[in-house]
C-alpha cells in the first residue's frame, strides 16, 4: 500500500465530509442557492475522488508505479476541480471557474491510467 498516498486519501475525505457540512449547515443561509450548488458539487466530487485515491493506495502492490501516478493525478483533480468551485462558492469569482475544467481533465486521466495499471497487471519485479 502506497502509504502517502492513501493518507491523502483519507485526509481529502475528512476534508469533503467537512465541506459538504459547511455548506448543508453554514452556507445554506449565506449564498445564493446556485452557489451553495456549485459548493456541493465541489464537495460531492472531493468525496468520491478520494475513494479513488483510496483505491489507488491499494492497488500499488498490485499494479505498481502506474497506480500511484493514477491516485496522484485524482489528488491533482481534487485539489483543480473541487477547490476552484469552492472559492468560487465563496468569493463569487466566476473566472475561478475556467480552472475547473483542468481538474476534471486530471480526474479524467487519473481514471484512465488507473485502469491501464490494472489491464497492464502486476509489475514484473511483483511477476517473479
Amino acid at each position: 500500500m502506497d502509504r502517502p498516498l492513501f493518507a491523502a486519501g483519507a485526509l481529502s475525505a475528512a476534508v469533503g465530509v467537512l465541506c459538504g457540512s459547511f455548506a448543508a449547515h453554514a452556507l445554506k443561509a449565506r449564498i445564493a442557492p446556485e452557489l451553495l450548488a456549485v459548493f456541493e458539487t465541489g464537495a460531492r466530487y472531493q468525496l468520491f475522488h478520494a475513494l479513488g485515491l483510496l483505491a489507488a493506495a491499494a492497488a500499488v502492490p498490485h499494479f505498481g508505479g502506474r497506480a500511484a501516478w493514477g491516485g496522484w493525478l485524482l489528488l491533482l483533480g481534487t485539489v483543480l476541480f473541487s477547490g476552484s468551485l469552492y472559492l468560487m462558492a465563496l468569493t463569487g469569482v466566476r473566472w475561478l471557474g475556467l480552472v475547473t475544467p483542468f481538474g476534471g481533465f486530471a480526474f479524467v486521466i487519473g481514471w484512465v491510467v488507473l485502469a491501464m495499471a490494472a489491464l497492464r497487471g502486476a509489475p514484473a519485479s511483483a511477476a517473479g
